[in-house]
């Protein structure tokens, strides 16, 4: 609130928030990344997914995925409940559209941990509130290093998982952003000036042409 009195300023009610896209290849640190600026910033909501892969170790329902069964997935698609969808590793993963929207209106961010499939579909149907921020390995023995470490997939799914990940990193020019991660807080620190930055544009901020206007009428 400002201090008139119990008038919210302009850009605290008028803001048009948008859609922060991060991709990078399986343990290049996009998650991590991704959930601490989340965590930082009380703007900047989640986008949780739809899956139809099973849970990981640890993971939890409407946390990092929500799981549901392939037919009931490929009607979602069909009644056109989702803002993305993509086939990975012969799982399907989608965006279900309506909270993405309702945020976006609200003035609120949303930030998606996402692959360069959906990215390209979300910003085509969205571009001017699509941000692109591409996450690189520093090597491609490092990447392989974290993956191991992770020790959540088989020797098989890691394999899998590198050569995807050779496929993903050749669309790092279609980004508008791209992070090396070779030392974790720099790559948080670059990953939130972007934020930050992307946030001020004048696009994203209905209330400056009345603002400026009034500015120029003060005396």
């Amino acid at each position: 609130m400002s201090s008139d009195g119990d008038h919210p300023r302009p850009w605290e009610t008028q803001r048009r928030g948008m859609m922060l896209l991060v991709s990078s290849p399986a343990g290049a640190g996009k998650t991590s990344l991704s959930r601490r600026l989340v965590a930082d910033h009380g703007d900047l909501m989640l986008s949780i997914s739809c899956t139809t892969r099973a849970p990981r170790p640890g993971e939890e329902e409407g946390r990092e995925y929500f799981f549901i069964d392939r037919d009931t997935f490929k009607a979602r698609i069909d009644a056109g409940e989702f803002l993305e969808w993509a086939e990975v590793n012969g799982n399907l993963y989608g965006t279900p559209k309506a909270p993405v929207m309702a945020a976006l209106e609200g003035g609120h961010d949303v930030l998606f941990d996402i692959d360069w499939q959906g990215a390209a579909q979300v910003q085509a149907k969205a571009p001017d509130d699509s941000v692109k921020v591409f996450i690189l390995p520093p090597s491609w023995s490092d990447l392989a290093r974290r993956l191991h470490a992770r020790a959540q997939d088989s020797e098989e799914v890691i394999t899998k998982r590198l050569i995807l990940g050779r496929e993903e990193i050749t669309h790092w020019a279609e980004y508008d952003y791209v992070i090396v991660n070779k030392n974790f807080d720099r790559a948080y620190a670059d990953l939130g000036h972007i934020y930050r930055a992307e946030r001020m544009k004048p696009g994203r901020n209905p209330w400056l042409p009345d603002f400026v206007k009034g500015l120029g009428e003060e005396e």
